[in-house]
C-alpha cells in the first residue's frame, strides 16, 4: 500500500516513490510519495488558509473529531499494529499496546480539552491597579509543523496531532521516513472523520529538504519535533521566531540501593534496558549498583536477560525484534567491542546476526569508557559499581542529556534525595527510568530538549494566551 500525500483534506500521488523495507524480512513492506520543497510549502499555505476556519470551530466538534478517531483506532487496531511491525521491526505484542496507548492519547487530549480554561485577574490587587474585569483565554497558536520519529511511529505522532488540532490549529506532519504508511493510515483516520475540519492537517514526506521547508517558513507558529540532538540543533538554529518544542534524546540511569528489592529491580531492569531492542529516548542504558550488593544483582539481572526471547517480530512472545538499519546493529558492535578493550565484561555471550542484536550486559563498566557517555539506542545496559547514593548522584548527573532517572531504594532520604538532586526531567522511584504515562508532562533538560509533552502540557505549548481588560 502506498502512503499518499494529503494535501489539506486532499490526497495526491507523486511522480516519484520511496519503497520502504522490512528491518526483519527485507522486503518492501510499503512505498511513500516522495516529496519536494514546493510540496512543503503547498502543505503549509494549505494550512494557513484551513486556519481561519479551525479558530472558528466549536470545542465540540473538535472533541467529537478525536473520540471518533479513537473508534475508527479500535476498530483498525489489528491492521495499524501489522503496519508498525512491517515497518519498523516491533514485536507485535508492543505494536499492539502501541494502538491502545494511541487511542489514550487521542482521547486523553479531547478531555483535556474540554477543561482547558482561562481566568480572572485581580487589576486592584496592586495599588498601582483598579478594579476592572480581566481575564485571559487560550487560543489556537495557528499552524503546526510536527516532525516524528521511527520508534513510536504511531503515538508519537498521536502526541502532537491530536493537542494541536483538538485546540483549534492546524497541522502539517512529516513523519518518519522509517514508517510513512503507519503515519499515513492514522492521519486518514483524522481526514475522513465526519467530524473533520477541512484542509486541518496535511502530510508530506521526505528529509532534510522538505523539513528545512518547513521549518524556515514564516507560516509555522510552532514545530514540534522528536528526534535527534544533531537535527533539533538544526531546528533551533534556522526556525526564526517560533515556539519550538524539542524532545530529543537520552542517556536514562537508575540506581540500585543496598535496600531495594534486587529481584524487582532486575526485572524491571531487564524490560526497561531492552524493550523495543534498546531504540526508546528512555531506554535504561546506565545502572548504578551499590557495591554491597553488586554482583548479586548482576547475577540477577543477567538471569532475567536471559527470559527474553529475540526473534521473528511476528511472534506474540518475541521481546526484542530487530534494530531498525544496518548501521544501528553495526554501531552496537562497536560500542560493545570498545567497552571489552576497556576492560568491560559482557555477562552473556555476545549473539549478533545482522540486525538482529541479543540484549547485552556490560558488567565492570567505568565512567570514561565512550559505552556510558552516550546514547547508545541499541539493546546494552552496562553496570557501574558505586559506594551509596553520594557516589552514584555526581555520576548520573554526570551526562550531556537530562530525560529521565530512576532509583530503587526502601531508603525515605534517599528517595527525598533523588527527586531534588538527580538532573533530569522525570525522576522515578522503585521502577525504570523508562516508564512513562501519556497523561504526564515529559520532556528533559540539557541536550534531551525543550518544552513538554503530554496532552495538557502539549496544549498549552499549541495555544497562545490573550490577556483581555474590560475597564
Amino acid at each position: 500500500m502506498d502512503a499518499k500525500i494529503f494535501f489539506g483534506s486532499t490526497e495526491a500521488i507523486s511522480e516519484n516513490f520511496s519503497e520502504r523495507k522490512s528491518p526483519y524480512s527485507g522486503d518492501v513492506v510499503s512505498r511513500a510519495c516522495i516529496c519536494s520543497e514546493e510540496d512543503a510549502i503547498m502543505a503549509l499555505n494549505i494550512a494557513k488558509e484551513a486556519a481561519k476556519e479551525a479558530k472558528k470551530s466549536t470545542l465540540s466538534q473538535r472533541c467529537n473529531w478525536l473520540l471518533d478517531v479513537c473508534a475508527k483506532l479500535r476498530e483498525n487496531k489489528e491492521d495499524i499494529a501489522q503496519t508498525i511491525t512491517d515497518e519498523v521491526g516491533k514485536p507485535i505484542t508492543f505494536s499492539r499496546i502501541e494502538v491502545d496507548r494511541c487511542i489514550e492519547t487521542v482521547r486523553l487530549s479531547a478531555e483535556t480539552m474540554r477543561t482547558m480554561h482561562g481566568e480572572t485577574i485581580n487589576t486592584d490587587a496592586m495599588a498601582s491597579g483598579k478594579k476592572t474585569t480581566a481575564f485571559f483565554t487560550r487560543e489556537p497558536a495557528g499552524v503546526v509543523v510536527a516532525i516524528t520519529p521511527f520508534n513510536f511511529p504511531l503515538n508519537l505522532v498521536a502526541h502532537k496531532l491530536a493537542p494541536a488540532l483538538v485546540a483549534g490549529n492546524t497541522v502539517v506532519l512529516k513523519p518518519t521516513p522509517e514508517a510513512p504508511l503507519t503515519a499515513y493510515k492514522f492521519a486518514k483516520l483524522f481526514i475522513e472523520s465526519e467530524y473533520a475540519i477541512k484542509d486541518a492537517l496535511s502530510v508530506v514526506y521526505g528529509d532534510a529538504e522538505v523539513g528545512g521547508a518547513l521549518i524556515t517558513s514564516d507560516i509555522p507558529r510552532v514545530i514540534s519535533f522528536t528526534g535527534s540532538v544533531p537535527v533539533g540543533n538544526i531546528i533551533t538554529k534556522n526556525a526564526g521566531i517560533k515556539k519550538v518544542s524539542l524532545e530529543l534524546g537520552g542517556n536514562a540511569a537508575t540506581y540500585i540501593d543496598a535496600s531495594a528489592d534486587l529481584d524487582l529491580a532486575a526485572s524491571r531492569c531487564a524490560f526497561g534496558a531492552f524493550v523495543n531492542s534498546g531504540q526508546v529516548c528512555i531506554s535504561l542504558q546506565r545502572i548504578y549498583v551499590n557495591v554491597d550488593i553488586y554482583d548479586a544483582f548482576a547475577l540477577k539481572m543477567a538471569e532475567q536477560t536471559k527470559k527474553l526471547v529475540v526473534g521473528s517480530p511476528y511472534e506474540d512472545d518475541t521481546f526484542l525484534g530487530p534494530l531498525i538499519d544496518d548501521e544501528s546493529a553495526s554501531r552496537a558492535m562497536r560500542w560493545v567491542e570498545s567497552a571489552i578493550t576497556e576492560g568491560a565484561k559482557p555477562l552473556l555471550p555476545l549473539q549478533h546476526d545482522g540486525r538482529m542484536f541479543n540484549p547485552c550486559v556490560m558488567a565492570d563498566v567505568r565512567d570514561d569508557m565512550a559505552i556510558v557517555c552516550e546514547e547508545v539506542f541499541a539493546p546494552i545496559v552496562s553496570l557501574v559499581k558505586v559506594d551509596n547514593f553520594d557516589d552514584a548522584i555526581p555520576r548520573m548527573n554526570n551526562s550531556p542529556y537530562g530525560l529521565q532517572f530512576s532509583v530503587f531504594t526502601n531508603d525515605l532520604k534517599i528517595t527525598q534525595r533523588a527527586i531534588s538532586e538527580l538532573d533530569a526531567g522525570g525522576i522515578v522511584i522503585n521502577d525504570i527510568p523508562t516508564l512513562r504515562f501519556d497523561i504526564q508532562p515529559y520532556g528533559g533538560v540539557k541536550l534531551s530538549g525543550v518544552g513538554r509533552e503530554g496532552p495538557k502540557f502539549a496544549i498549552e505549548e499549541m495555544t497562545e494566551i490573550k490577556s483581555v481588560i474590560i475597564c
